[in-house]
């Protein structure tokens, strides 16, 4: 009953404490380094008090896990305080609670018996209370009892800080204890020794960088212990940050920094931290850290990630779940854990947890589970997964399904997980093996629509598939499913046929080059996808997809960063591409799209790095096209709000002209487009003016790397405009008065503007929390709006040790946020 109430508890932690004595200094500070680490509080702040505790006071004591009673000279004096040490007691003895006792110059024998000054305070309450013996002598008992307890002694630690810190730190290992996942957690059993073994490896309590390697094979259960470690000692470190499936987010277009931005903005507890890693490696490089980096297959990842681990603190800890140890030994890794299979009672239990709901196997199932476990080989995974596809089967089922597992030839965990594919009807088996080809880790509703457009009834056909734990929709709304079950998919789709061009679906590039290669596509494919960074040159034939009558998907992708494209071809033949939904090609070669793409069925057409000059007639006049992403693309690129048929290019929603270097000129009603909400033309190195302004509904306007030399003064009408993006313009010598006038403005970003010498007087005039950039550029002094700007909530400025620093804690509003770190605090000034 007593774990039971403990896990119910309101709050983690109840401080008793005589106000007068501690409330502004001792007990104040102990409150925030408990709220600093997210551990629920409660202290009295009621100044005025009755004859009695009050009833809610009584309440927050029964509700609190831990009672932490402060002992300070005056406490005897308080009948409050003292009627507060019973009842804490009393929870103490019926409610299994925990007391811990900080005795604050007070010495403990004086609070056991009363005596030394604090005798004299409560020989004070003695004489109030001298009619009423037999409540003196319950105080007295209870000042003996809770004096005895083990606890903190301020004599014994001199600085006041290090006293909070154990105190704290103390705190946080009772509440482990108290909170720790019971033995009805599913996703531990078996492995709760191997968590406190990895806790030992790192050695938390030492003072070396310790970085610790977690190796095995997919589905082990590396990601699993990483994140119940990380859970379980996160909050001993100042900033944390959990970087799941590195390997396939970085295979991602700017995956890379997406992950640098998750890393950074967690471990400074920041979102709108600027993309500076000298900078903020700089800053994390006085704080204590734990980062896992889970899933890294080479030594690169990390290396863009965290470069080396001299810049971090003494005290930080870096977990590394990897299937190659390679990866370990490159970066240093001397300690490393090797994941192993269950061993078989733990096995088993997991498997019974999720196939019969409890712990150990029905009457009667016990050589049926048995059987099962043979083919599970331990790894948890596939042990959830036949659990789950089990579960509530008629034995007659059980049977007949460890009969089909007799007859796979090879036994391994992909055929064993096969057995849930088997229970999917063609609809639900099209949406998985698609994911598993095509759509591992994209967005649910991108998707959600590839699949209606198919006629897989994705609503339920993914929902059956979750149901049976062979997808999940994570909580970034994507889609993914484990190792073990993409290689189940492809291992379905290899077997079609020994021959690929046989084959539904091409994922290999091997496979993909020969079929390319030899002009042998077939009507049977129904999707390709390619990494040509993993081939050589393909100078395909003009007729190579007129076979491929089924084709839904064509990627013809490169991962590596500079990748060009290795499909070569002068033309394309027709007929091809009529049932194409997605079309995406890195440096497509051709200058216009293929005349026989079919703009009723196409969703889809993504172009990066292209010289395409035009749309093909059918697309620009009509079609359910919801994305044109063109990174580099000479003329143009749109992305459509939704498959509806589009009469004319107003419906434009973003504009990405990136990377153009020869754009030099923009169409002078492109501010005007109603539904433009955001226009990217970072890196058009020749645009030096943006046209007039008339209206606009842009939300963020990226202009990085242009040649602008100033902002029209109609700018102001872009009245929705939240991210204003002007870093390294070089010829930008001034801001528009009017930018004040931007009331929905959050970031400006002016990083590296070196030209730019002063920002309006009236910017400061800002109405939105704003987020300003100046490092690097040639400011010469601060407006005095800005420095009083209430709502700021970060401001960066240069960094320079020969300069004076201009902002004065007396002239920072009461209301700032994070106005200016003290190594950003100093600017240029004349």
């Amino acid at each position: 009953m007593a774990s039971s109430s403990r896990n119910n508890k309101k709050y983690d932690v109840f401080v008793s404490f005589r106000g007068e004595d501690t409330r502004d200094n001792f007990t104040s500070h102990l409150y925030s380094a408990l709220s600093r680490q997210n551990i629920q509080t409660f202290i009295d702040d009621q100044l005025n008090r009755g004859d009695e505790i009050s009833e809610s006071l009584v309440n927050a004591i029964e509700a609190s896990a831990i009672l932490v009673i402060v002992f300070s000279e005056g406490y005897a004096s308080s009948k409050w305080c003292l009627d507060e040490l019973v009842k804490i007691l009393k929870c103490k003895k019926e409610y299994a609670q925990i007391v811990i006792p900080v005795f604050y110059r007070v010495d403990p024998s004086d609070a056991r018996n009363q005596t030394g000054p604090f005798g004299i305070s409560f020989s004070k309450l003695e004489e109030r209370f001298k009619e009423n013996s037999e409540k003196l002598q319950t105080w007295r008992k209870a000042l003996k009892e809770a004096a005895s307890l083990s606890g903190f002694h301020s004599l014994n630690i001199r600085r006041e800080s290090e006293l909070i810190n154990e105190v704290v730190n103390h705190i946080l290992k009772r509440l482990d204890d108290v909170f720790r996942p019971g033995d009805n957690n599913n996703q531990l059993v078996g492995l709760e020794s191997t968590v406190e073994k990895i806790e030992s490896l790192l050695g938390v309590e030492s003072k070396d960088v310790w970085a610790l390697g977690i190796w095995g094979i997919g589905g082990i259960g590396k990601t699993t212990i990483a994140r119940a470690t990380f859970d379980k000692i996160s909050r001993y470190f100042e900033g944390s940050c959990f970087l799941e499936n590195v390997r396939g987010e970085v295979q991602r277009p700017g995956g890379l920094a997406c992950l640098r931005q998750k890393l950074l903005s967690n471990l400074l507890k920041d979102k709108n931290v600027i993309l500076d890693i000298g900078l903020n490696f700089r800053r994390l490089s006085r704080m204590k850290v734990l980062i896992v980096f889970d899933d890294v297959t080479c030594f690169s990842q990390l290396e863009s990630l965290i470069g080396s681990l001299d810049w971090l603190t003494p005290v930080s800890r870096i977990i590394i779940t990897t299937r190659n140890k390679q990866v370990l030994r490159n970066l240093g890794v001397g300690k490393v854990y090797e994941m192993g299979p269950l061993e078989y009672h733990h096995a088993l239990e997991l498997f019974s947890r999720h196939a019969f709901k409890r712990n150990h196997p029905d009457v009667g199932y016990e050589k049926l589970s048995s059987n099962v476990m043979k083919y599970a080989q331990g790894v948890p995974l596939a042990i959830k997964v036949l659990g789950c596809f089990l579960y509530i089967r008629e034995k007659e089922v059980w049977e007949s399904a460890i009969n089909k597992l007799q007859s796979i030839l090879h036994p391994s965990i992909l055929e064993v997980l096969k057995i849930s594919y088997d229970g999917l009807d063609d609809k639900e088996k099209n949406i998985f093996l698609d994911v598993a080809c095509f759509f591992q880790g994209e967005g649910v509703n991108l998707v959600m629509k590839f699949f209606n457009a198919s006629g897989f009834y994705p609503e339920i056909g993914i929902s059956v598939l979750i149901d049976k734990s062979l997808i999940v929709i994570d909580s970034y709304s994507k889609i993914t499913m484990h190792d073990l079950l993409q290689k189940l998919g492809r291992e379905v789709v290899r077997q079609e046929s020994i021959n690929p061009e046989n084959r539904s679906r091409l994922w290999h590039h091997e496979d993909t080059y020969e079929v390319l290669t030899h002009n042998t596509g077939t009507e049977k494919i129904e999707g390709i996808c390619l990494d040509m960074s993993k081939v050589k040159d393909i100078h395909l034939n003009p007729s190579t997809f007129t076979k491929m009558r089924k084709l839904r998907f064509l990627k013809f992708y490169s991962s590596s960063f500079n990748g060009e494209n290795k499909c070569k071809l002068s033309y394309l033949q027709d007929p091809g591409f009529a049932e194409v939904k997605y079309f995406y090609w890195h440096g497509y070669p051709l200058k216009s799209l293929p005349s026989n793409l079919n703009a009723e069925k196409l969703l889809f057409l993504e172009l990066p790095d292209s010289d395409i000059e035009q749309l093909c007639d059918g697309v620009k006049r009509h079609g359910k096209l919801n994305q044109i992403i063109h990174a580099a693309c000479k003329k143009l690129i749109a992305k459509i709000p939704s498959p509806t048929l589009i009469p004319h290019p107003n419906k434009l929603v973003a504009l990405n002209l990136r990377g153009s270097k020869s754009l030099k000129s923009l169409p002078a009603r492109i501010f005007n487009l109603e539904f433009l909400i955001e226009l990217d033309l970072s890196g058009c190195s020749k645009l030096k003016r943006l046209p007039d302004i008339s209206s606009g509904n842009i939300s963020r306007l990226y202009l990085s790397g242009t040649a602008i030399e100033e902002l029209p003064s109609s700018f102001q009408l872009l009245l929705r405009l939240s991210w204003l993006d002007l870093s390294d313009c070089k010829m930008l010598k001034s801001l528009p008065s009017s930018l004040c006038k931007l009331k929905s403005l959050g970031v400006l970003d002016l990083h590296g503007c070196s030209n730019l010498q002063r920002l309006p007087e009236r910017l400061g005039q800002l109405s939105s929390p704003i987020v300003l950039n100046l490092v690097k550029t040639n400011i010469e002094k601060i407006p005095e709006s800005i420095i009083q700007l209430f709502v700021l909530g970060c401001l960066l400025l240069n960094y320079c040790n020969s300069t004076a620093g201009i902002i004065e804690d007396s002239q920072r509003s009461e209301h700032m946020g994070h106005v200016v770190a003290a190594r950003w605090k100093e600017v240029r000034e004349k």
